[in-house]
């Protein structure tokens, strides 16, 4: 079964960069996802978007998927990801 751990990084309060007291983070069973949202999940590991200049106070978005096979680690901007991605993702104090 894939897993995926989303954490998101940036935005205006830099969440999750050094010296941040905020982590957002989540954990995603790709099963559970929407047939469409899973396939776009999928296309970002097997195609990751290009780079994309970097907008200010925007997410990011680091996304770790475990496989039978090991962990694969991608980061994408905000607006190629689902929004049930997105939403999985909760705030805590470090």
């Amino acid at each position: 079964m894939d897993r995926l751990d989303i954490e998101r990084l940036g935005g205006l309060a830099g969440i999750g960069l050094p010296g941040s007291r905020i982590r957002s983070q989540g954990t995603l069973d790709l099963a559970r996802l929407a047939p469409a949202d899973r396939a776009a999940v999928y296309a970002l590991f097997s195609s990751p978007p290009a780079g994309t200049a970097p907008q200010p106070d925007a997410f990011r978005y680091r996304l770790t998927r475990h496989t039978p096979a090991g962990a694969t680690t991608i980061e994408v901007a905000e607006q190629h990801l689902p929004a049930a991605v997105c939403a999985s993702v909760r705030d805590v104090l470090a």
